[in-house]
């Protein structure tokens, strides 16, 4: 299974990565919004992991864009930021995510809350 994860940070992206590659997900980057969208298209992933805080474009624009083609329609997208004030989840989900997970992520819980969304037993909030 590819998860396309769109990731600015280096470090959050290498633990991501890690905890995923370690389950047998095969983990791609982009580094900002638009490198994700092209991404995307190219590679229709089974999973988008999301960060908002992104050069370029922002998590919440490339949401919007990414929910625009037509490839990716039943893609699910998760928000996976250190944005966490109120309304923030709220945001995300509007934009077009299919769900939210907060940074720092939990090791321990992660990769249950990843599939909870690949097999579609998530639903946005």
């Amino acid at each position: 299974m590819k998860i396309l994860y769109i990731e600015d940070n280096d470090q959050n992206f290498y633990l991501v990565n890690y905890i995923l590659k370690a389950q047998g997900y095969d983990v791609v980057r982009a580094r900002d919004g638009r490198e994700g969208v092209d991404l995307a298209t190219e590679l229709e992933p089974g999973l988008i992991l999301l960060d908002i805080q992104l050069p370029i474009m922002d998590g919440y624009a490339t949401a919007r864009t990414l929910r625009t083609i037509p490839g990716l329609a039943g893609t699910p997208v998760v928000a996976l930021t250190s944005y966490a004030m109120a309304g923030d989840r709220e945001k995300a989900i509007s934009a077009g995510c299919t769900g939210y997970i907060e940074k720092p992520i939990n090791p321990k819980t992660f990769v249950a809350q990843i599939e909870e969304y690949l097999h579609g037993s998530v639903s946005g909030e």
